[in-house]
């Protein structure tokens, strides 16, 4: 039988504010348990929320980066329920107006079509505390220091087909809120983080099947196992005769499996209400447009724009715009190499990508400047070095050892252009391996990269592989 997997997504990316969403309180992570929670965010009788206007204009700006409509009047609500970390009794968030509804963002998929990913809504919340169970035997803490922080909570509709689809739709959004300066986007200390809906029907069934709700899933690969494992339980579940449960389930990445948390709670379980303390928002086309004149060159423009300016694939154009950081290096490089964007992308994508990688460091924190790297992509082009030296060169300037051309100087390593040297070497290669010579001859062409192998070791790598290749060809068919 064939199954079909959809997916909806709540993402909860927290606003880079200084202070709360109803509080002048701090909101800088991994300050000592319960020392930035106020009164307000404690709940304490008598105090009353003031809503900070800076989560406003952060709202205003996600949806214009989303193609949204903005509302012009929008109400917090409470929502009832009772946890130790929550100690008002109830979270503020918005129910039935939220600020920003009907957008969308395009996500490209892996056979290069686009696929667009609807947005329901994206209503402003604050958080609540946390609790802590590790340090604690047979008992929990209570970390308050989170309680009022402001939350954006982006929801898109179940659009999205295989675990990988939700994750091209994460990373695109998890660019579009860095871009915008709205979030940082850091996974680990919680401030992009997502909820999971999940559930699978017959393939060419109108109607969804029952869904259950991953909870709290912060980093790419583990939504996207919790997804896949999901999935199968659930396919499992309904080939053996059973019914899936409407519930929230918690993904252990150590066992790699989900397990049930709680029944699926509805929006009557939390009996919502206006909250009396706080006014409805207003919002003006004056505000909206302000807003739109401070927004940055977004993710999917740079994208085209890097596709019609450097002739770039559709794929190698995603991959430079992840981040604005990413983005300003590439160009800085490209700039710098004499205008060589091919060369500069491959050159981004590949040997810097995985020097950071294998050194766990950001774009921002390369040991090579986009100014050095830029530099090495000239010399490649105009064949000062050849792309091999020009590894040997890039891991001399990731070590500290100066800039392209001392390193090239100081190693005598700039590549044999002289076609009188290059003539030399070859009759000197093709005289001493006469056996290779006479089955080179005989059919074996593939003994043609055996000469290329002995004459860049007799050189140290320093021939033009371009005229190596033309020298060889005339000689070993002469």
């Amino acid at each position: 039988m064939e199954w079909e997997t959809v997916i909806g997504l709540e993402v909860h990316a927290q606003l880079s504010t200084k202070s709360k969403i109803f509080s002048g309180a701090a909101t800088q992570f991994g300050a000592e348990p319960n020392t930035q929670a106020c009164a307000i965010d404690l709940g304490f009788p008598g105090v009353l929320p003031v809503l900070n206007a800076e989560v406003i204009r952060m709202a205003i700006k996600l949806g214009l980066g989303i193609n949204a409509e903005i509302a012009p009047r929008s109400v917090f609500a409470r929502k009832n329920y009772f946890y130790p970390d929550l100690p008002k009794g109830y979270q503020i968030s918005q129910y039935e107006l939220p600020i920003v509804k009907k957008g969308f963002l395009d996500i490209l998929l892996e056979d290069g079509s686009v696929k667009r990913i609807n947005i329901t809504r994206a209503h402003l919340e604050e958080d609540a505390g946390k609790s802590l169970h590790e340090d604690f035997h047979g008992q929990s803490g209570i970390d308050l220091n989170r309680a009022g922080t402001p939350l954006l909570e982006i929801v898109s509709e179940p659009d999205m087909r295989s675990a990988k689809e939700a994750i091209a739709y994460l990373k695109v959004l998890h660019s579009l809120v860095r871009y915008l300066e709205i979030c940082d986007g850091n996974m680990q200390e919680g401030s992009f983080r997502c909820d999971a809906n999940v559930s699978v029907r017959k393939k060419g069934d109108p109607k969804f099947g029952t869904r259950t709700e991953l909870k709290n899933l912060n980093s790419f690969r583990f939504i996207e196992r919790a997804i896949n494992f999901e999935v199968e339980r659930q396919i499992e579940l309904l080939e053996s005769g059973k019914k899936v449960t409407q519930e929230t389930r918690l993904y252990d990445p150590n066992k790699n499996e989900t397990r049930s948390m709680r029944g699926k709670e509805e929006a009557h379980d939390y009996r919502y209400f206006p909250d009396p303390d706080l006014l409805p928002v207003a919002i003006t086309m004056d505000q909206i447009e302000k807003v739109r004149a401070e927004l940055p060159e977004l993710p999917q423009q740079k994208r085209q724009r890097f596709i019609d300016a450097y002739a770039l694939s559709s794929y190698d154009a995603s991959v430079l715009v992840t981040s604005k950081a990413l983005a300003d290096y590439f160009e800085t490089v490209v700039k710098e190499s004499g205008n060589q964007p091919k060369l500069a992308a491959n050159w981004v994508m590949g040997e810097l990508s995985g020097a950071l990688n294998k050194a766990n460091l950001e774009i921002t924190e390369s040991p090579v400047t986009a100014a050095q790297l830029g530099k090495l992509v000239q010399r490649i082009a105009d064949n000062t070095i050849s792309g091999k030296l020009a590894k040997t060169i890039f891991e001399a300037m990731w070590n500290g050892e100066g800039d392209v051309d001392a390193i090239i100087e100081k190693r005598g390593l700039k590549q044999v252009t002289d076609s009188s040297a290059i003539e030399a070497l070859v009759d000197k290669i093709i005289a001493a391996n006469p056996a290779q010579l006479a089955d080179y001859r005989a059919g074996k062409d593939k003994l043609f990269g055996y000469f290329v192998g002995q004459a860049m070791k007799e050189s140290g790598g320093k021939m033009n592989p371009q005229q190596l290749n033309e020298v060889l060809k005339k000689k070993l068919n002469a």
